[in-house]
């Protein structure tokens, strides 16, 4: 039998992770991303190769004796996991016995105007939808998308979606260096992420070898970017590699102009301030000037409206 199961993982954004992997022996996707760590492989709309959900099931609750305190069992796939035809089977399957620890996937968001693909995932605690390009000569460009999709039916799709979910939805946009990092395309996306209103959006680059001939953003830069995304957006920065000797003094007005242009995270604070930066922020936070909002495992730094 193939192995389904593979962690648990520490997260930063989502705790300790099990994964779940719908397509472990092979790429099954609708894109093929320039930045994917995966090989190059043809977009295809539907699963060839499509495991048991009774066997995934088998193998999960044996991970979950075995490993206690799991935060969060991640579904995802060698490719896209929403493609995977027991989706909604399997969800609630993992929903009968999964207790407090909460169910999460990794989408592209590809199928998100699939009504069945909808409903599947109105069943999960935390959906994490990619959104990378606006513009459709990005979008067609980066995410090399099968020609079944659509970038304005995506998009609109998941305002729609975003309107009826209860969980927590996460939006995610991968930046590559003059591909989606130009102010035009930034600017598209944020107007869209306006309207779809997540409840944390996370930018980051890339942090494995890819499949590709492309290049990552550096961390200053996801800093920049971040800064032109609108205030009432939770912009969270994910790096694995944060910038070196970016310490920097910040006057006490100067990290209430930061935060007002957005929320820093601990991440932020650890990679950006000096120890007398930091001395500064805790006073503002006893003042009552700052408050700290978490969100998940994440904790960010706002300004006190």
């Amino acid at each position: 039998m193939n192995n389904y199961i593979f962690g648990p993982v520490q997260s930063r954004r989502f705790g300790l992770s099990l994964g779940v992997d719908l397509s472990p022996n092979k790429k099954q996707c609708n894109f093929d991303c320039l930045y994917c760590e995966l090989s190059p492989a043809k977009t295809v709309d539907s699963y060839e190769d499509v495991v048991k959900a009774e066997d995934i099931v088998f193998q999960l609750k044996e991970a979950l004796k075995k490993h206690k305190n799991i935060d969060v069992i991640t579904i995802t796939a060698n490719g896209e996991p929403t493609l995977y035809p027991h989706l909604k089977e399997l969800i609630e399957l993992i929903n009968n016995f999964k207790e407090e620890t909460q169910i999460l996937i990794l989408s592209n968001g590809s199928t998100i105007a699939n009504l069945e693909v909808q409903e599947s995932l109105m069943l999960l605690d935390q959906v994490k939808l990619s959104l990378d390009c606006i513009s459709e000569k990005c979008f067609k460009r980066l995410d090399r998308v099968d020609k079944s999709i659509n970038i304005i039916a995506l998009k609109e799709s998941m305002k729609e979606f975003a309107k009826r979910y209860k969980g927590t939805l996460l939006i995610e946009v991968l930046f590559v260096e003059d591909v989606n990092d130009k102010d035009e395309e930034i600017e598209l996306l944020n107007e869209v992420l306006k309207e779809i209103n997540p409840t944390r959006v996370d930018i980051g680059t890339i942090d494995r070898p890819p499949a590709f001939d492309v290049k990552p953003v550096s961390y200053e830069k996801l800093f920049e970017i971040a800064k032109k995304f609108d205030t009432s957006l939770n912009v969270h920065i994910v790096s694995r590699h944060k910038g070196e000797n970016i310490e920097d003094s910040y006057s006490r007005e100067e990290i209430l102009q930061t935060l007002s242009k957005r929320p820093l995270t601990k991440g932020d604070i650890e990679t950006l301030f000096d120890a007398d930066s930091r001395t500064r922020l805790d006073e503002l936070v006893e003042k009552n000037e700052v408050y700290i909002n978490a969100d998940d495992n994440v904790y960010f730094y706002c300004l006190k409206s």
